[in-house]
C-alpha cells in the first residue's frame, strides 16, 4: 500500500473543488432561494448527512479490516490484530472475497430499510415542517422523493468507498471525487438557472452519486482483481459478519451519538424556531462544516495507512502522522475562522444573499465546537487504528444530553439559537473533547521532545 504527496495532493484538491463548488454555487441558491427554501436545503443537506451514519460504523470497519487483509493478515479478529512479521506477505483473497460478499449482504438490507424510514418518517417529518412554508410544497416533495431515492442507492453502493480507502486507492476516490463533483456543480447552476430551484440541487446530487459510483466500480474491479476473486472460495460470510460486527457496532452507535451533537440542533431547531432563523444558522454550519472538512482533510487520507503500521507495530510512523495531523488542524482552523469572523458577512452582503451570517459570538462558538470536535475525532481514529472502540459509551451519552439539552434550552428558557450553540460546545467540553486526545497521548508515549522530533520528521 502505496500513500504519500500524491494522494494528500488529490485529496486536497477534491476538497477544494468541493469547497469551491459550494462558493460558486451558494451565491445562486442565496440570490435565487428564498429564506424559508435555504432552511428547507439546510434540512435536506442533514438528512444527506444522516445517509452517511446510518450504515452503522460498518463502513470505516470494513475499510480497516480491507487494509488489514492488504497488508497480510489471514485472520481477523473481533478485537484487536494479526501482528504481520512480513512486509510483503501474500493477499489472502479468499478473505477478501468474503468480506465483499459480507458488505454486499449487510448493504442491501440497510440501504432497503433506510428508505423505508425516508418515505414514512422523513416524510411525515417533511409534511410538518412545510406548514409553516410559504412557497410551492409540490416543489419540495418532488426533491423529497429524489433524495430519498438516491441516498437509499447511495448507501446500498458505500461499500466501494470502503474497498477504495481499504486499499489505499486514495488517489484514485480524490480523483472520482472531482469528477462527481464537477458535474454536480455543473448540472445545479444550470437547472437553478433554468428555475428548477431546490429540484435542481438535489438532482445534481442524484447525477453525481450515479457518476462516481460507476466510476469507483470500474476502478475497483479491474479485470485482474476480478480474475484473483474468481480463483478463491470465498470465506464464511457470516463468520466474518460476526467477527466485525461488535466493534462496528460499537463504531455505529459511535456515530449516531456523533450526528446527535452535530446535527440534532438543525432538526430540532426546525421544530421550535423560525425558518429565517434556522438559515442563518444553517449557512453559518455549512461554512464551518467546510473549514472542518479542509482541516481534517490530512488525517483522513492516512487512515489505511496507519491500519497498516498497527500491523507492523510502526508507532513511530503514527506518531509523526498524529502530531502532523494535529499541526495541520490548528493551523487550518485558525486562519479559515479568522476570514470568517472578519469577512464572511461582507463577502455575502458582495453577492446580494438573502441570508447573513451569524454575529461574531455565535460564530466563534460554532468554530470553537468545530475545532474540539475535529480534534477529537481525529485523535478517535488513531485509538480506532487498534481495531477497538473505546468511545461509544461516551459518544452516546454526550448524545443524548444534547438532545435533553436541545429540547430543554428551546422550550423552557428565551435562549433560542445561542441555546443551539451553547449546548452542543459545553458536552463536548465536560469529557470528550480532553479525553481521547489525552488517550492517543497515553498511547503513543507522547512527550515534548517525542512531539517536537516527529513533527520535524
Amino acid at each position: 500500500m502505496q500513500i504519500g504527496r500524491k494522494d494528500v495532493f488529490w485529496s486536497y484538491a477534491a476538497t477544494f473543488l468541493q469547497i469551491g463548488a459550494g462558493i460558486i454555487l451558494l451565491p445562486f441558491i442565496l440570490r435565487v432561494f428564498p429564506q424559508e427554501t435555504v432552511a428547507i436545503w439546510t434540512v435536506f443537506l442533514t438528512i444527506i448527512t444522516l445517509s452517511s451514519m446510518l450504515d452503522f460504523g460498518f463502513n470505516p470497519s470494513f475499510a480497516r479490516n480491507i487494509s488489514y487483509v492488504i497488508s497480510g493478515v489471514k485472520e481477523l479478529k473481533k478485537t484487536g490484530f494479526q501482528i504481520v512479521e512480513h512486509t510483503n506477505c501474500e493477499v489472502d483473497y479468499g478473505l477478501f472475497k468474503g468480506l465483499i460478499h459480507a458488505m454486499r449482504w449487510f448493504y442491501g438490507r440497510v440501504s432497503f430499510l433506510f428508505f423505508i424510514l425516508l418515505i414514512t418518517v422523513g416524510t411525515y417529518y417533511i409534511h410538518t415542517i412545510l406548514k409553516t412554508y410559504s412557497y410551492n410544497h409540490a416543489e419540495v416533495y418532488i426533491s423529497w422523493a429524489i433524495l430519498c431515492i438516491i441516498n437509499s442507492y447511495s448507501l446500498y453502493t458505500l461499500y466501494y468507498d470502503s474497498l477504495l480507502q481499504g486499499q489505499g486507492l486514495v488517489k484514485k476516490a480524490r480523483q472520482i471525487q472531482v469528477v462527481g463533483q464537477f458535474v454536480y456543480l455543473l448540472v445545479a447552476v444550470v437547472m437553478i438557472m433554468l428555475s428548477f430551484n431546490l429540484i435542481a440541487v438535489v438532482s445534481a446530487q442524484a447525477l453525481s452519486v450515479i457518476i462516481r459510483r460507476f466510476l469507483s466500480y470500474k476502478t475497483i474491479y479491474t479485470t485482474e482483481f476480478k480474475q484473483r476473486l474468481h480463483n478463491v472460495v470465498a470465506q464464511s460470510r457470516k463468520e466474518i459478519l460476526k467477527l466485525i460486527s461488535p466493534n462496528a457496532v460499537k463504531l455505529g452507535l459511535t456515530g449516531l451519538g456523533g450526528f446527535l451533537l452535530a446535527q440534532s440542533s438543525v432538526i430540532m431547531g426546525s421544530l421550535y424556531l423560525s425558518l429565517n432563523e434556522m438559515a442563518s444558522y444553517g449557512i453559518t454550519m455549512q461554512i464551518v462544516g467546510i473549514l472542518a472538512t479542509v482541516a481534517t482533510v490530512y488525517g483522513g487520507v492516512y487512515t489505511p495507512k496507519i491500519a497498516q503500521f498497527r500491523t507492523y507495530s510502526n508507532h513511530n510512523s503514527i506518531k509523526h502522522i498524529y502530531l502532523k495531523g494535529c499541526l495541520l488542524l490548528l493551523g487550518t482552523f485558525l486562519i479559515g475562522s479568522l476570514l470568517l469572523i472578519f469577512f464572511g458577512n461582507r463577502v455575502l452582503m458582495l453577492i446580494g444573499s438573502q441570508t447573513p451570517l451569524l454575529g461574531t459570538l455565535p460564530i466563534f462558538l460554532i468554530l470553537l465546537t468545530s475545532l474540539l470536535v475535529a480534534n477529537h475525532s481525529f485523535a478517535a481514529s488513531i485509538l480506532m487504528s487498534k481495531n477497538y472502540v473505546p468511545f461509544f459509551k461516551p459518544s452516546i451519552i454526550s448524545g443524548l444530553f444534547v438532545v435533553v439539552g436541545l429540547f430543554f434550552v428551546l422550550k423552557y428558557t428565551s435562549l433560542g439559537l445561542m441555546g443551539l450553540i451553547i449546548v452542543p460546545l459545553v458536552v463536548n467540553i465536560s469529557y470528550q473533547s480532553w479525553k481521547w486526545p489525552l488517550e492517543v497521548i497515553k498511547d503513543l508515549k507522547l512527550g515534548i521532545k517525542t512531539s517536537h522530533n516527529n513533527i520535524h520528521v
